[in-house]
C-alpha cells in the first residue's frame, strides 16, 4: 500500500503539469482541441519505445486483436472523454480551479465501485464528500472574484472526464490478464484511442488550422511528464491494490495532490489570479479530505 501511495502522488505531481501547460496554451492563444490531441499523438511513439525495449509489444498487439472491441471502446473512454473534455475546460477559468474541481474524479470512483461487484466503501466516500465540500468553496471564489461566468460549463466537462478516467481505467484493468504489464496496457489504450484523436485532429485543422510550433512543444512536454510518467505512475498505483476497493478508492484520492502542485505552478509561471481566503479553505479541504482518506484505508 506505502508503494502504491508514493507512486500515486508522484503521478499527481507530473498530472499538475497537464493544467498548468493547458492553461498556458490556452492563454497563448492555442486550440483546446490541438492542447488534447497532440498530448495522445505525442504519447503514442514514446509508450511504443518502452513497451517494445521490455519485449512487449506482440504480447499486447495479439492481446488487442483478440478483444478488439472492448480495447477500442473503453480506450476511448478512459483517455478520449477524459482528455478532451478535460482540455476544453481550461478555457473557463486558472488551472488551478481545473485542478481542482477535476477532484470530483474521487468521488466518481467511489460511486463506480458496485460496477465491479463491490459495495462502495462508506467511509471513503464520506470522506469524498469532504474532498466535494472543498470543491464547491472554489466555485464560490470564481463567483466573489467575477470569473464565475464559465463555472456551469467547466462543471459539465469536468463531470465527463471524471467519471470516463476512472471508468476506462478500471475497464481495462478488468479485463488485462495479469501477464499484461501497466506499460503494455497505457500503450494498448493510447493506441486504441488513436481514431479518436485523429478524427479529433481533422476537426481541428478544418477549424483552426495547424498548431503552432510553441503548442506544439508545450503538448510534448504534456505528452511526456503526464502522458507517460504521471499515466504510468497512476496506473501501477491502481494495479497494486486494485483487488481492494477501499485501497483503489485511496490511491484515486492521491490525484487531490494535484490541487496544490498546479496553485503553486500557475501562481508562479502562469499569474493566475490568486485564490481568496474562500479560496484557500478550499484546497485546504480538499487535501484534508485526501489525506483523510488515505489513513483511513492504510494497512487494510
Amino acid at each position: 500500500m506505502r508503494k502504491a501511495l508514493i507512486y500515486g502522488v508522484l503521478g499527481s505531481l507530473f498530472f499538475a503539469f497537464t493544467f498548468i501547460f493547458n492553461r498556458s496554451m490556452n492563454l497563448a492563444g492555442g486550440n483546446w482541441m490541438w492542447s488534447a490531441c497532440l498530448r495522445y499523438i505525442f504519447t503514442l511513439p514514446i509508450m511504443a519505445v518502452l513497451v517494445w525495449k521490455e519485449h512487449g509489444m506482440k504480447e499486447i498487439l495479439e492481446e488487442i486483436r483478440q478483444n478488439i472491441g472492448k480495447w477500442l471502446l473503453w480506450s476511448t473512454v478512459g483517455f478520449g472523454l477524459f482528455y478532451a473534455p478535460l482540455s476544453m475546460a481550461s478555457i473557463y477559468g486558472a488551472s488551478w480551479f481545473v485542478a481542482a474541481t477535476w477532484q470530483i474524479t474521487i468521488v466518481a470512483g467511489v460511486l463506480l465501485t458496485p460496477l465491479f461487484g463491490h459495495k462502495i466503501p462508506v467511509k471513503n466516500l464520506l470522506m469524498s464528500v469532504v474532498i466535494l465540500a472543498g470543491i464547491v468553496m472554489l466555485q464560490i471564489n470564481n463567483v466573489y472574484q467575477g470569473t464565475g461566468q464559465g463555472v456551469l460549463p467547466a462543471l459539465g466537462l469536468i463531470l465527463v472526464a471524471a467519471f470516463s478516467y476512472p471508468l476506462g481505467n478500471r475497464k481495462m484493468m478488468s479485463y488485462c490478464p495479469s501477464k499484461i504489464s501497466t506499460i503494455q496496457r497505457v500503450f494498448g489504450m493510447t493506441l486504441c484511442s488513436m481514431p479518436f484523436w485523429l478524427m479529433l485532429s481533422g476537426i481541428a485543422c478544418v477549424q483552426v488550422g495547424l498548431p503552432s510550433a510553441g503548442q506544439s512543444l508545450q503538448a510534448f512536454i504534456v505528452a511526456l511528464f503526464s502522458g507517460v510518467i504521471a499515466t504510468v505512475l497512476f496506473f501501477e498505483a491502481t494495479n497494486l491494490v486494485k483487488s481492494n476497493p477501499k485501497q483503489l478508492a485511496v490511491i484515486e484520492a492521491t490525484q487531490s495532490g494535484e490541487v496544490i502542485f498546479t496553485l503553486i505552478g500557475s501562481l508562479l509561471f502562469l499569474g493566475d489570479t490568486v485564490p481568496t481566503v474562500i479560496g484557500f479553505i478550499g484546497v485546504a479541504v480538499v487535501v484534508i479530505g485526501m489525506i483523510a482518506n488515505s489513513l483511513i484505508s492504510v494497512g487494510r
